[in-house]
């Protein structure tokens, strides 16, 4: 008989290797795959939280009113990086920790941002879109990326793996980061600086920041207007950094070149009027969707459940 119910929420997870659940089943867990029988996850979440030891969690919100229905929840162990979804201090408050997976999806990330900035320089998705359909026009002209200017904010795991893929470009680097690593940035044609020169001076920004009140809508229409006309901006870190209205108004107006965006306030940002521009690229919080970011992933949320339930705590601990 097993000794701990875990339930879990990611799509993903345990998704194309099983490995993850095989663990969690080898140490006493049951583990219930949420929703079942194609349910509505939020009202199944409520259901099953009550008997539930933790819970390996996705994008959903954990507040004070969810977390206060799960008596028995010992750790929310979150699949991936960010914990905005989830209300810590009340989760602290009643007892129940929060981990998270730290550097298990950032190769996935970087790689995505790397493309993204590609991809959004030469217009690639409007080009396949005029072929589809059966247009018979000339190329949009691009900007290269080759020798330019790279802005990163946030320098953290993922922000280092984009200035690492970078240098294959031979960009030089300008960063910013509250608790900067001057000896990497430096070895890699980087210097630390203000977000004003920063905006002003980068010719591509990828965005690796966590979403805090610091950080809401950093990205306005002032930074906005700092940026170069042809310049390309990135967002593979969490909705909401973006002020996404003013870069509707910002791209419409040619105030910068393009944007690519992962991660947006509502996702899929299907419905958003950024989905109507050419020069945006929108993505479905697509991160972390490889094979070997899925399994690292899995394999650390499992750990981290396993090493709370055993040991009453876990290195990554939020």
């Amino acid at each position: 008989m097993s000794k701990y119910l875990v339930l879990a929420t990611p799509r993903s997870f345990a998704k194309t290797d099983p490995a993850p659940i095989r663990l969690l089943e080898e140490h006493g867990c049951q583990v219930l795959r949420l929703p079942t029988d194609g349910g509505d996850l939020r009202q199944q979440l409520l259901e099953y939280l009550p008997q539930a030891d933790a819970v390996i969690a996705g994008l959903e919100s954990y507040d004070r009113t969810t977390l206060e229905l799960g008596k028995k929840l010992k750790v929310v162990s979150r699949y991936g990086v960010g914990y905005d979804k989830v209300d810590v201090a009340a989760a602290r408050e009643l007892g129940i920790l929060v981990s998270i997976t730290p550097g298990a999806n950032s190769n996935s990330v970087a790689d995505l941002a790397m493309a993204l900035m590609l991809a959004a320089a030469r217009h690639v998705c409007p080009m396949d879109a005029a072929i589809r359909a059966g247009q018979n026009s000339k190329p949009t002209t691009g900007v290269e990326m080759w020798g330019k200017t790279l802005g990163v904010v946030g320098t953290g795991r993922i922000g280092k793996g984009v200035i690492q893929r970078a240098a294959g470009f031979q960009m030089k680097v300008l960063a910013n980061d509250a608790y900067p690593d001057q000896a990497f940035v430096e070895a890699h044609n980087g210097t630390y600086t203000d977000l004003d020169t920063l905006f002003r001076e980068s010719d591509f920004i990828t965005l690796h920041a966590p979403y805090t009140e610091e950080t809401k809508n950093m990205v306005d229409s002032r930074r906005l207007k700092e940026m170069k006309s042809t310049a390309v901006l990135v967002n593979t870190a969490r909705g909401g950094i973006v002020d996404e209205e003013a870069l509707y108004q910002a791209l419409k107006e040619g105030e910068i070149g393009a944007a690519a965006l992962d991660a947006t306030l509502v996702e899929p940002a299907c419905g958003s009027p950024l989905a109507t521009l050419p020069n945006c690229i929108l993505t479905p919080h697509a991160g972390a969707a490889t094979y070997e970011a899925g399994r690292n992933m899995g394999m650390l949320a499992a750990q981290n459940v396993l090493d709370v339930l055993t040991t009453g705590t876990c290195p990554h601990l939020v």
